[in-house]
C-alpha cells in the first residue's frame, strides 16, 4: 500500500513509538507484504528464519524485532511486536469507513450497469460500464471492476484476509488494507468469495469465468481467459497464469505459480508449483497421465495378489 506522501523514517517512528537506524529523513512511501514489497516501501519481519529474506528484499525499511546490522541503502525500525506494528500502519492509512447506504455516495457506477436490489457498494468502489451485479452480492470497499463483468447472487468481493498469528492468549488478525481488481469481460458465479489482499491487490484478469461457490485467495492474480469450476479453492498468494482451467474442486497450497495452460482435473490437490501446458490429477499432484498409469498399476498388482 502507498502513502497519500512521503514520510521520513523519524516520522513513522514517532507514529509506532519505535526507535529507527538510519538517517532521520530517509524517505518511506508504503508498506507491504514481503512477496509484493517495493522499493520505498516499509516490510515487517518478526522470525529470525525469516530475517535475512526481509532485509535483502526490496524493502527500503526493514521492521524488525531485533537490533541488526543495516544494510548499505535501507533504513530499520526496531519493535518489540513487528506483526502489531504493521497492523498500526493499516489503522492509521487505511481505516475502516462506516458505510451508511447500500450503494455508497462515493462509489463511481458506469454506464448501463444494472445493480439488482439488496447489493451492497462499499466506499470509493469503481464499477465499470455494461455490468451486471445480481441480487445480494457484496462488495467492499476500495475493490475495482472492469466492463462487462457479471457477478452473480450472494458473491462477497473483498472480505478480509485469512491471516493469523498464534498468541498464547489465541490468534492475532494481520489487518487487511488492500483490494480486489476484476479485470473487463470476468464472470463470477453465485456464492463465491475473493479476499482482499492484506496490503496490495488480489486480481483477477480479463476473461477469466469463475463457476459458482469458488474461494479466491488474499493476494492471489489469476490470469485472463482462465476457467475456474465449482466448489475450487485457491489459497492466498497463488499465481494462477493465463489460460489455465481448474476443474471443480481443486485446491490449492499458498504461494505457488500454477504454469500458462495448465489443465488440473477435479479434486486435485496442487501441493507445489506446476509447469504449463500439461494436465495434473491426484493428491500429491502429478501429471495426469503418469498418475493415472500408477493407478493401474497399482490394480494390476493388487490384482495378482489375489490370484
Amino acid at each position: 500500500m502507498k502513502f497519500p506522501r512521503k514520510y521520513s523514517l523519524s516520522e513513522i517512528a514517532k507514529l509506532l513509538d519505535v526507535s529507527f537506524i538510519g538517517p532521520e529523513n530517509f524517505p518511506i512511501t508504503g508498506f507491504n507484504e514481503i512477496h509484493v514489497v517495493e522499493e520505498g516501501d516499509i516490510v515487517f519481519v518478526d522470525h529470525p528464519k525469516y530475517y535475512d529474506k526481509a532485509l535483502q528484499s526490496k524493502a527500503t525499511v526493514v521492521l524488525i524485532n531485533k537490533s541488526v546490522k543495516c544494510p548499505v541503502g535501507k533504513a530499520l525500525l526496531i519493535s518489540n511486536d513487528p506483526f502489531s506494528d504493521f497492523n498500526k500502519l493499516s489503522v492509521y492509512f487505511n481505516s475502516f469507513k462506516n458505510s451508511t447506504n447500500s450503494i455508497s455516495e462515493t462509489a463511481i457506477i458506469g454506464e448501463n450497469t444494472f445493480i439488482q436490489p439488496n447489493s451492497f457498494i462499499g466506499n470509493n468502489v469503481e464499477i465499470g460500464d455494461n455490468c451486471l451485479i445480481h441480487s445480494n452480492v457484496s462488495i467492499y470497499d476500495n475493490c475495482k471492476i472492469g466492463n462487462n463483468v457479471t457477478i452473480h447472487s450472494g458473491s462477497v468481493l473483498g472480505a478480509d484476509a485469512f491471516y493469523y498469528k498464534k498468541r498464547p492468549e489465541g490468534y492475532d488478525k494481520l489487518l487487511s488494507s488492500g483490494s480486489v481488481i476484476i479485470e473487463d469481460n470476468v464472470d463470477i458465479g453465485a456464492l463465491c468469495t475473493i479476499d482482499r489482499g492484506v496490503t496490495a491487490n488480489t486480481t483477477i484478469k480479463r476473461g477469466t469465468k469463475i463457476d459458482n461457490q469458488v474461494q479466491i485467495g488474499h493476494d492471489t492474480i489469476i490470469g485472463e481467459n482462465c476457467l475456474i469450476a465449482a466448489q475450487t479453492g485457491v489459497a492466498g498468494c497463488v499465481i494462477v497464469e493465463d489460460e489455465v482451467i481448474l476443474w471443480g474442486q481443486v485446491g490449492t497450497n499458498s504461494g505457488i505459480t500454477i504454469g500458462k495452460g495448465a489443465v488440473v482435473l477435479g479434486q486435485t490437490g496442487v501441493t507445489k508449483s506446476i509447469v504449463g501446458g500439461k494436465t495434473y490429477f491426484g493428491t500429491p499432484i502429478e501429471e495426469s497421465r503418469k498418475k493415472l498409469k500408477e493407478i493401474a498399476e497399482i490394480k494390476q498388482l493388487l490384482k495378482k495378489q489375489k490370484n
